[in-house]
This record gives structure tokens, sequence and C-alpha cells, in this order.
């Protein structure tokens, strides 16, 4: 492919000319319209104008008809009698509750997708990105308010569903009944098409799944809304042109209707069984009756609900978490046709992906096997829904930052795109300006703020979530006396040495110099646990070791020493405590050399100290820890421990 070359529709149309930024890997060839005549100049310096004249040339010696292979639906047999889209005129286009063309603008949908934004206003969202200066309460969420960027959301109409295609509005209402309105809150955030970080979400393994359902089932119900309008925006233009052959479209913003490629909506999830959850639950509120490839899908997946454990000695939100498929790469397709869902259809002909960060990233990498490398169809994603990322800072939260660098790139190759009907602002490069990102989680950390803040850039603004938190020390069992030490960083990319440093000259000659065992060394990260395994090995500590990556039998072997007192330390990781929610028994000491991210744990690991006659707790902290800090002491106490000038604190 020769060097790309400026969209000629996007010249036309005087479009702007994004500010360029730096890109790893080819940027790809030309995206041309297809034609025939074209089809030899792949090598070659190409003329814009002689491009558009030829490509309207061409629209009407064939009949208009150009909706592109890729982003049709003729590849399936049960569609092989309607239109070049799959689709016959109408078969998404209701009566109740649809827009029409007249008054097209009245929709969320509409309203985002046809505004176009210039380099002005991408450089100022890009300054004022990160000013929120309003907010608003959180219904149904105590201590919670949801706060904002841009102009100040409206007050929810009457009228929830007055955005809504008919035939879904009308089936949302029999499938969820007296439930729906308790889903209203949540999809006026989503329809509103801003950027939405909640991190208070009570996910359904900790025994309030009324409220993680409500959430799923709205950011499911817009996203179905979201791809069902897209389709029929693209049916009903194919109508028009096939019905006037002689339509010149190169001047009609109408027309515009279409990215580079056909998926619209990507789900990032961390783990099979919730994944098997979100599809299980699209399928519920579609109205789509027909369902292909469910049996592959069930095999792969599973058939039925996920079982707890009987006569289980773990927490039961953790029998929850891993009841199901707990393998963490899936990546799949699904395409909404006109009488039904596909799962496992191809990329390129998908509307939604469902993947995980894991096998997404391998799939931009080129896979196994030296394989091409082939994510164009992440060129074109106007929501992100990424869930449960919690659970996916537990496994390995780089990849999802580098499935985000990804997004809303130049294809490489044309995948049979329109480009007669491209949107100006994808040829613009403005779409990472309009895709909606939406970040699901139980707890707010340092990476998911990092992403919010940094990939995220939706010109309708952002949306976040922020609460006040009653703590957990009323869920300890003992009467021990946690003793909290503060240590000074002067930055967050100086506070891991910060807290080396303190710990090596401030407590470790402290538990040197004991000659009792029983010592429980807890980390938060696997950097901090290399980085003080190999500090201990250094002093010829007698200690011992539980990692995410140790081995059942070593782990059985240290927790045996450690509780036989033939090892006076046990270094123990919060992602090994996550994945096994061990009980240590031999306990005497706990030193918490920095907060577990999840605030469950902290009860968790004060409660091992049960069979000590003289238990210890002592935590290290810094004024950068105050995420974690406000979760488990709670937000008033924590501000103080912040604030103070003293650096020693005592809880009972």
């Amino acid at each position: 492919m020769g060097k790309r070359k400026p969209m000629p529709s996007a010249a036309s149309r005087g479009a702007k000319s994004r500010p360029k930024r730096p890109r790893s890997g080819k940027q790809g060839a030309e995206l041309r319209e297809e034609n025939p005549q074209l089809s030899d100049h792949d090598d070659e310096t190409i003329d814009t104008e002689s491009i558009a004249a030829e490509a309207i040339q061409h629209e009407k010696k064939s009949n208009r008809s150009v909706q592109s292979i890729a982003q049709s639906d003729e590849d399936d047999t049960e569609d092989e009698h309607d239109s070049s889209s799959g689709d016959a005129p109408g078969d998404m286009i209701n009566k109740g509750n649809d827009c029409s063309e007249e008054t097209e603008t009245s929709c969320s949908f509409d309203r985002h997708v046809s505004r176009i934004i210039t380099n002005e206003e991408v450089k100022e969202l890009i300054k004022h990105n990160s000013k929120f200066k309003w907010e608003m309460p959180a219904v149904d969420i105590p201590r919670s308010k949801w706060v904002g960027t841009g102009e100040k959301m409206q007050e929810a109409c009457d009228d929830h569903l007055h955005d809504v295609k008919g035939k879904l509005s009308n089936h949302w209402k029999h499938t969820l009944a007296d439930h729906l309105n308790s889903r209203m809150g949540f999809f006026s955030l989503c329809n509103s098409y801003r950027d939405i970080m909640h991190c208070n979400k009570k996910p359904f393994y900790q025994k309030s799944n009324g409220v993680d359902s409500s959430i799923m089932d709205a950011y499911l119900m817009h996203a179905l809304n979201h791809v069902h309008r897209t389709r029929d925006v693209v049916i009903r233009n194919d109508a028009k042109l096939r019905n006037d052959a002689d339509r010149d479209i190169s001047d009609d913003n109408t027309y515009l209707d279409q990215g580079f490629t056909r998926p619209k909506v990507l789900f990032l999830l961390p783990l099979k069984s919730f994944a098997r959850r979100i599809v299980k639950r699209l399928i519920q509120l579609s109205p789509l009756q027909q369902k292909n490839a469910m049996g592959q899908f069930k095999k792969e997946f599973g058939e039925s609900d996920d079982e707890m454990p009987e006569h289980s000695t773990k927490p039961a939100d953790f029998d929850l978490l891993f009841a199901g498929d707990i393998d963490d790469h899936f990546l799949f397709g699904i395409k909404l046709t006109k009488k039904s869902i596909k799962l496992y259809s191809n990329f390129y002909s998908s509307d939604i992906i469902v993947a995980s960060p894991l096998a997404l990233k391998r799939k931009i990498d080129g896979g196994e096997h030296g394989k091409e490398k082939d994510f164009d169809f992440l060129s074109s994603i106007e929501i992100v829904i990424v869930d449960h990322a919690d659970v996916i800072s537990m496994q390995n939260w780089a990849h999802l930052e580098a499935v985000f660098e990804q997004l809303n790139h130049l294809p490489s190759k044309e995948h049979g795109t329109n480009v007669m009907r491209i949107r100006p602002w994808y040829l613009d490069q403005h779409a990472q300006y309009y895709r909606q990102t939406i970040l699901l989680s139980s707890y707010l950390t340092p990476e998911i703020n990092a992403l919010f803040n940094g990939s995220c850039f939706n010109y309708e603004g952002k949306i976040k979530m922020v609460t006040e938190y009653a703590g957990v020390l009323p869920k300890i069992q003992l009467e021990v006396r946690q003793v909290y030490e503060r240590f000074d960083a002067s930055s967050i990319a100086g506070a891991d040495d910060a807290r080396f440093d303190y710990f090596c000259n401030k407590v470790y000659p402290k538990i040197q110099d004991l000659d009792e065992g029983g010592l429980l060394l807890f980390v938060s990260s696997y950097f901090e646990y290399i980085r003080i395994s190999n500090f201990l090995k250094s002093k010829e500590a007698s200690f011992c070791r539980i990692g995410e990556a140790t081995s059942q039998q070593d782990i059985s072997r240290s927790r045996l020493w450690f509780f036989e007192g033939k090892k006076k330390i046990l270094l123990y990781s919060e992602r090994s405590h996550f994945y096994h929610r061990y009980k240590i028994r031999g306990t005497k000491h706990l030193l918490i050399y920095s907060l577990p991210g999840r605030k469950e744990f902290y009860p968790e690991l004060v409660n091992m100290l049960g069979e000590s006659e003289n238990p210890k707790c002592n935590v290290l902290f810094s004024r950068l820890d105050l995420l974690k800090l406000e979760r488990i002491v709670g937000t008033s106490s924590a501000r103080r421990l912040i604030s103070s000038d003293k650096s020693m604190f005592v809880f009972c």
C-alpha cells in the first residue's frame, strides 16, 4: 500500500485536520471508495478530487448499491433475500417513540453523532478535560454524588424511554416490568453520551446483585439502543438511494452515516463467567427472537448458572466470584440482523465485540504463530464499557491500557468502506472525542483514575461518582491496637522508593531484633512483593512467601513452616489473597507494608490475629494513599491522617 492520502469526502466538506499525535506502527493504506477503477492504484499517488468524482459516477452506475461489504449482512443465509445491508428497509425502524427525520435532532444519538467539533474545540477539550464543576445526587447510592464536566445534566423527563426505539422500548417494558424504573437512572447517564466512571458499583458477588443488575441492564440497554439506531440510519439511507438512482450524495450530509468499520460497541471483561452473564442478559433484553451459534457459546461458556460450592470455608463473595469459568482469554463478535442475534460473527461484520483485555491484547500483537496483525475493527468503536475494572486490576492492567491505545486509529487497510458515507469526524481523526467510555468498578484505584483522565476525552463531558466512606474497622472482631505510621512521599514517582526506604531504615531493624516469629508481611503489588523478597534474602532473614505465581506445593509448605514457627516471616501478596483467600494460621504480628485495594481484605487480615495472645498490627501509609485509606478507616478519619502534623495514629 502507498502512503495514506486525505479522504476525498473530508476534503470536499472542508474537514479540519486533527493535531498529529505519536502513532506506533504503520499508519496504513489509503481508504478508498470501493471502486473497480481504483483497484490497480494501490502504490500510486491519487488525486482526491478525481477519486471523489469517479466515486460519484460509480454510485450512479451501480444504482446506489452503496452499503459496504464489511458493514453488510449479506453473508447470512437467513437474510439472503434482504437488501444489501441484510436488513429490509425499516426492519429496525419502528413507529413508536422513534425519531423521524424531521425531529431526529431531539434524540441523544443524533445530536451526539451529528455535531462536528473543530480543532480549537479539541484543544479546549483536552485543556479542561478534568475540571469537574457541577454535582447532582446519586439516587439509591448512600453517601454518594455524581460530579461532572461541561454543562450540567438536565433533570430526567417523565418518559425515560423517549429516546429509545419503539421495538426496544416495548420489549423492555414487558421484560423488566416493575424493575424498569430502577434501571432508568443510570440509563439516563449513559444516554447522555458522556464518559462515566462509577467506582462504587456493588458487584453481584457481594450479595447485592440488585444494584449490580440495574447497572448492567442500563448499559446493555444503552448499547442495544445505540446499535439499533446506527443500523437504522444506514438502512434508511440505503432505501432512499435504491429508490433514487440519480441522487447525488456528495453534498448531502444526511448520508454520512458510517465509520471505517462496522463494530460500534466494545465490552471489556475480566473472566469468561462475567462475559457469559453479560451475553445472556443482552439476549434477554434484545427483542430479536432468533439466536445463532448459541450451541458453541454454551459449549465454551457453560449452559447453566454458576453454582456455589457446598460446605465451603471461603467467604461467600469469593465463592460467587470464582464459581464459574475463570478463564481470562476470550474474544468474539456479536451481530444484530433483521431477525437474529448472531454470536461468533466475523469481527468486521459484527456490531458488538466482547473480549478480555488479555485476548484483545494478543490479537493486537498478532496472536501466536506469527499471524498478521489485524485489529482495524477497533477503528470505529463508539462505546467502550469496562466492567469489573477492579478484577482486571488483579490481572494485568497494562493489557487494558494497551487496548485503549489502539482504539479509534485510522485503519491499516480498506475494508470495503464507502468513503462517501463516512462521518466527517472519522476522517478528521476526531473519533476518540466522540467515543463514550464507561468504567465500572467496586472501588477506585490510581490506575482507573489515570485511564479516565488520560484516555477519555468525550466532547460531551465526563461524569464520575464521589463517595464518602464509612470504613470497615467495625468489621474487625478482635480488640487489637492498629498503629498507622505515616512516611513522607513527595511525589507519586518517588512513593515506592520512599516506602521501601522507610521500611528498611525504620521498620525492619525493629523486626530483626525480635526473637518471636509469626510476622505476616502483607504487600499490595507484585513489584513490592519481589522487592521485599529480594531485600529479605539479602538480609538472610528467616522467611517464606506466598505470591500469585507460587506453586500449590510451595504454598502448603510455606503455610506449614510459618504455623510451626520454622520461618519467622511470611511474605503475602494481595493478588494471592484475592485468588485464594487463605486464612494464615500462626499470625502473631501483622505488618501491612501497603494497604490492600479491596477494603474487605483489611478486616480479614486483622482477624487472622485471633490465635495470638498479644496481637500486633502496624500499617505503613503516605499522603498519597488517600484512596485506600478512606475505604478502610473512613473518609473523615483518612483526611485527618493525611493532614495532621503527627505521623503516628492508633485505632483500637
